[in-house]
């Protein structure tokens, strides 16, 4: 699925105007294939190089920091973690009427995991576990706030006002009482009072590349940074079904206050991404109702 117009701002990119860029920028690489890598995201477009390279353009203003973010701190996170991550090969620059900082990075395979699709997801829900902890245990200084690392109670109004959208949507069948209470029981966990640790912060099925249904690489770290480790509990219900999800929360050691809170992070994020992506962006609308399903059926 072509990643489809879902912000104001963004900037149209396609083959030629790669093609252009590159051949300013890195004209060595001038003469390789450019093919647009269909996506589901929102923010970025991606353009495979040749074989082994991807360019990597924001589409809207919002997206231009992250490439700084990923230039930064990606080489020096690599040597650090279990799994492969995006290795920057090149940093472009704004030109040929494109406004922004683009990039060029090595070709990941793999494909992105298809939450209810999981052939068997015990054994990847134990390399997220693993991606996870080994990036709570970075200790590298002066990073980053986490885009989504703050207290939850910042979701809140966002929240609440897609509920109320919600319920304007009766066709989506979202038992909106239901996401209130579990809302409400998110809010009532007590704020992380450790120190921040690093985060992904962005642990959505389309940032997992799973080969042979174990994870190969996890991609777009645009989000990452420090804050409440609840905020890599994304995969417990956007993509792991009940009995590896709890196999997930064992081996990360997940006390009931962050679970409780990342279960509400998760489910927020869904309920603001359903009602403005249902018409526009079907991968991210279908995970959205995936989540809200699997929180809403949630015992805890």
């Amino acid at each position: 699925m072509d990643t489809v117009e879902t912000h104001r701002g963004r900037h149209p990119v396609d083959e030629e105007l790669v093609r252009r860029l590159i051949a300013g920028r890195f004209p060595r690489w001038a003469g390789l294939t450019v093919e647009r890598f269909p996506s589901g995201g929102t923010v970025n477009a991606m353009y495979r190089l040749g074989d082994g390279m991807v360019v990597r353009l924001p589409l809207v203003e919002g997206g231009a920091k992250d490439v700084a973010t990923e230039l930064e701190w990606l080489p020096r996170l690599a040597p650090l973690l279990p799994t492969a991550v995006p290795e920057v090969l090149g940093a472009g620059e704004p030109a040929e009427g494109y406004p922004w900082p683009w990039s060029v990075y090595r070709w990941l395979g793999g494909e992105n995991p298809e939450a209810g699709a999981l052939s068997d997801p015990v054994p990847l829900a134990g390399d997220l576990a693993g991606f996870v902890a080994a990036m709570r245990s970075v200790t590298l200084p002066g990073a980053p706030d986490a885009y989504r690392g703050g207290p939850l109670a910042s979701l809140d109004a966002s929240t609440r006002a897609a509920i109320e959208e919600l319920r304007g949507i009766p066709q989506e069948g979202v038992d909106c009482d239901a996401a209130v209470a579990a809302w409400e029981d998110a809010l009532r966990a007590p704020d992380w009072d450790g120190p921040p640790v690093w985060l992904h912060a962005d642990l959505m099925p389309g940032n997992l590349l799973v080969d042979g249904g174990r994870l190969a690489s996890v991609i777009d770290f645009g989000c990452m940074g420090v804050g409440d480790p609840a905020c890599d509990l994304f995969p417990a219900w956007n993509l792991l079904p009940a009995g590896a999800r709890q196999v997930f929360r064992a081996l990360l050691d997940v006390d009931d206050a962050t679970w409780r809170r990342g279960r509400g992070r998760t489910l927020s994020q869904a309920l603001i991404a359903l009602p403005y992506y249902r018409r526009t962006n079907p991968a991210m609308a279908h995970n959205a109702r995936h989540v809200i399903r699997a929180v809403l059926g949630d015992g805890g």
